[in-house]
């Protein structure tokens, strides 16, 4: 041991030039890049950067926690959360089907090998419009929303629900896809349906991924709808932006804390369900 250890490197791996070249090529493909974006964190310790920074950040503390504000955080938390929720489950119902109606391994022409032609074009429809749902940012969502619907947390469900519906189609069908499919594929070749293919062959084999991941997602839409505050969605960003427009840091770091805990508490939530799912 002592012996290999006192080689020279170039003897203890070989490959130390091929690594060499790929991390120099990565670092010259890099470079353009940080220099198109502009990309100069230095700017962040330059005087005139850094006083009205820490004054900025100064102003957080301490937290405001008297009971009339707490009682308005608990009532934007709350409605915060009913938006995460009510637009994932609109997302869901978008989703599911969606989902069911494009993956392959639940398509009983495609037992043969090559689906028929009217189930493969349905299929490339059904991808393509999850595509166009997951490509637009649910802030676009919103603000188209916020002028069809008006101000409020019902253009935050909408936008959410739009966006995350693709998202979970999507991933639902690659976790689907990726998994055994071999009792699913005796249950087609045996006369069982699409539906009943899927709840006694593809969702029990998958069923702590595809919660897990749900679970995620939900985290993401209460970080979605803080941020679908800022543009009249409801909620507690819609508190956050007029804390921030006030110069109130005070409250602004209250509902940070509280935003910390919502993702923790969703955390838990997911570690949770899959210890239950295994």
């Amino acid at each position: 041991m002592a012996a290999v250890l006192a080689r020279p490197p170039q003897e203890r791996d070989p490959a130390w030039i091929a690594r060499l070249a790929w991390a120099l090529a990565g670092l010259v493909l890099l470079w353009p890049l940080v220099v198109w974006t502009e990309f100069k964190p230095w700017q962040l310790l330059d005087p005139d950067s850094l006083r009205p920074t820490l004054h900025f950040l100064a102003g957080f503390v301490p937290p405001r926690l008297d009971a009339e504000f707490l009682l308005l955080v608990a009532r934007e938390t709350w409605r915060t959360v009913a938006i995460a929720t009510a637009g994932l489950t609109l997302a869901l119902l978008l989703a599911l089907p969606l989902t069911l109606l494009s993956v392959r391994a639940l398509s009983v022409s495609g037992l043969a090998g090559r689906m028929a032609p009217l189930p493969a074009g349905v299929r490339f429809a059904l991808r393509g419009l999850m595509v166009v749902l997951r490509s637009v940012p649910e802030l676009i969502w919103a603000l188209v929303f916020v002028r069809v619907v008006g101000l409020g947390p019902t253009a935050g469900v909408l936008a959410i629900g739009l966006t995350y519906g693709g998202m979970l189609g999507k991933v639902y069908g690659e976790i689907l896809e990726s998994g055994d499919a071999h009792a699913t594929t005796s249950l087609l070749r045996n006369g069982a349906g699409r539906l009943q293919a899927f709840f006694y062959g593809l969702l029990p084999e998958n069923a702590a991924e595809l919660t897990s991941y749900t679970v995620y997602r939900w985290e993401c839409a209460i970080r979605s709808s803080a941020v679908l505050g800022f543009v009249g969605a409801g909620g507690l960003g819609q508190q956050m932006d007029s804390s921030m427009k006030m110069f109130n840091g005070g409250e602004v770091a209250t509902m940070l804390v509280v935003f910390v805990l919502l993702v923790a508490g969703a955390d838990r939530l997911s570690a949770w369900l899959r210890r239950v799912l295994a």
